[in-house]
């Protein structure tokens, strides 16, 4: 349960980041489960919801990356990667690793600087 709620904690910038690029792959697997229905099965209203969804969060991730980016001082290059990761499924959750990993995630990263491209 640690996982989970480590999670869930949204209590600084890069929490909520976290939060928003999961939820945005989770969203991301629900549409393309739908897509499965609808192009194989034959069900064509079974994107409409989970599309919705996914287009609401894609936006959300939208607006709180570019925060994110401005409240912890990414270079533009950091957030025009941060940005065009929402495109590709899952690219959100390969993003927030390397953002961890390279120090722009603040308490979240492995490294005690940030390293900016660009």
């Amino acid at each position: 349960m640690g996982g989970m709620a480590n999670i869930l904690d949204l209590s600084t910038t890069a929490k909520r980041f976290r939060f928003i690029a999961v939820l945005e792959a989770i969203t991301w697997l629900a549409l393309l489960i739908s897509m499965y229905f609808k192009w194989v099965e034959g069900h064509k209203e079974a994107v409409a919801v989970p599309g919705m969804v996914h287009g609401i969060v894609f936006v959300v991730f939208v607006v709180v990356a570019i925060w994110t980016g401005i409240t912890l001082k990414w270079s533009p290059m950091v957030i025009l990667a941060a940005l065009i990761s929402s495109i590709p499924p899952f690219g959100t959750l390969v993003f927030e690793w390397w953002a961890q990993r390279t120090g722009n995630l603040a308490e979240l990263s492995t490294t005690p600087t940030r390293v900016s491209a660009g």
